[in-house]
């Protein structure tokens, strides 16, 4: 009888046919964690590297969705566009939100919705066509293989100043794009790890030179309900649309942060309807289509009065967390080049910390002996192909703490933080 095994040359034919893939900054630590005997929820860690918000119930908020009803019809396929009622409370919520009194509304055709924010920015992408596509840095971590694995287009590095907070002026905005022939920019606004939140009158030069200029914006505003500074709870590029058909804003938002259901896998995609029938198409290829019964679980989630009590519930919970970890981290001797705008993220300076703690990856090995897990900065430095080659990144000094947990866990993270600083002069 022959061996059924594979043989090891096509054992190895079969690994050398895929290329590895890295890990985000927040599997990474995760993964690095668990190697020290982390799981979820372990009552002895505190995870500030955490990518979601606390899904507890909190004062004031909605009651929390605990159990989804499964429809006959639900047991076939979903649209890949999105179940058709999901897409009409997405574009009333813009409209009732964003753009009311105004001549051009968005419809359910202007609304695609996806399986979680990445395949949502994934299937923009792969609709994009071979063209100059500006990104920020720092930005967010999945941009940096989600900007090499679509290779029709070329992503162009846009590196924003600390020592300027991020900032980054409509006049900015013009000359990357005339100077470097700009078509699309993708960025983060508020921006995961900074903070920096563009809105108001910035944000509305961004649009009006975005359309005067025919260049895309595409704006990942998951963390749009967690803004600190302004006169907003709630920023969107939508405000500023003049023509919901014909202005190049596509955003991205969904349940995972401003609901604080990620587990639900539920995300959308607003702007013109070619732009969504593209995405809509992409998906056919990509992903196949989310999934129904937990799109028609979100329809009640999206109206506009649990949407403003859940914000107000984020608003008094999260603002007084980082007010918290921020004073904190300052006195265990963290810098800021910016102090949180928006999102539920601290980006801190550990260059005034003992030079054994400098290094992000120093320090982040160090609070994992004291089971607490963050971000390394060098993670932020979005690098698609690993094409800047042969210097250190940029952020190797700065860390993104998150203040998604309890309090508590905010408290006893401090604590050992501390504990450990004060150990390391």
């Amino acid at each position: 009888m022959s061996d059924p095994r594979p043989s090891p040359i096509n054992d190895v034919a079969e690994v050398a046919a895929f290329r590895p893939v890295p890990r985000t900054g927040v599997i990474y630590v995760t993964v690095e964690a668990q190697k020290r005997g982390y799981v979820h929820d372990a009552p002895d860690w505190c995870n500030l590297g955490q990518g979601q918000p606390d899904t507890s119930p909190l004062p004031g908020a909605p009651e929390r969705v605990t159990s989804i009803e499964v429809h006959p019809a639900d047991l076939d396929y979903a649209p890949i566009p999105g179940v058709w009622e999901l897409r009409e409370a997405v574009a009333g919520l813009y409209n009732q939100l964003f753009r009311r009194g105004m001549k051009s509304q968005y419809s359910a055709e202007n609304v695609a919705i996806a399986g979680g924010g990445r395949v949502a920015v994934m299937r923009a992408c792969a609709a994009i066509a071979p063209i100059h596509l500006g990104h920020f840095l720092p930005d967010y971590t999945a941009y940096e293989e989600l900007l090499d694995v679509f290779r029709r287009f070329l992503p162009i590095p846009i590196l924003l100043d600390p020592k300027h907070g991020y900032e980054f002026t409509r006049r900015e905005l013009e000359d990357e794009i005339l100077g470097r022939g700009l078509s699309a920019i993708l960025a983060s606004n508020p921006c995961n790890p900074t903070g920096k939140v563009v809105q108001g009158d910035a944000l509305a030069g961004w649009v009006e030179t975005a359309r005067d200029l025919g260049c895309a914006l595409l704006l990942d505003e998951f963390y749009s309900h967690y803004v600190w500074t302004g006169d907003r709870s709630i920023i969107s590029a939508t405000e500023y649309v003049e023509d919901v058909d014909e202005d190049p804003v596509v955003v991205f938002d969904g349940l995972t942060k401003n609901w604080r259901y990620p587990g639900f896998r539920v995300s959308w995609i607003v702007g013109p309807r070619r732009v969504i029938e593209s995405a809509a198409s992409a998906g056919s290829f990509l992903d196949g289509g989310g999934v129904a019964p937990v799109q028609r679980a979100a329809v009640d989630l999206v109206q506009e009065k649990p949407t403003l009590q859940e914000t107000a519930a984020i608003q008094g919970e999260f603002k007084q967390k980082r007010d918290f970890l921020v004073e904190g981290l300052k006195d265990v001797g963290v810098r800021f080049d910016l102090e949180p705008q928006g999102t539920f993220y601290a980006w801190g300076d550990l260059s005034g910390l003992p030079p054994s703690l400098r290094n992000s990856d120093d320090f982040f090995k160090a609070a994992l002996d004291r089971k607490v897990i963050c971000v390394p900065g060098h993670f932020f430095d979005v690098n698609p192909g690993k094409r800047r080659t042969g210097r250190p990144s940029r952020f190797v000094q700065h860390v993104r703490f998150s203040f998604g947990p309890h309090m508590a866990v905010l408290e006893e993270a401090l604590g050992r933080l501390d504990a450990m600083v004060r150990e390391a002069r």
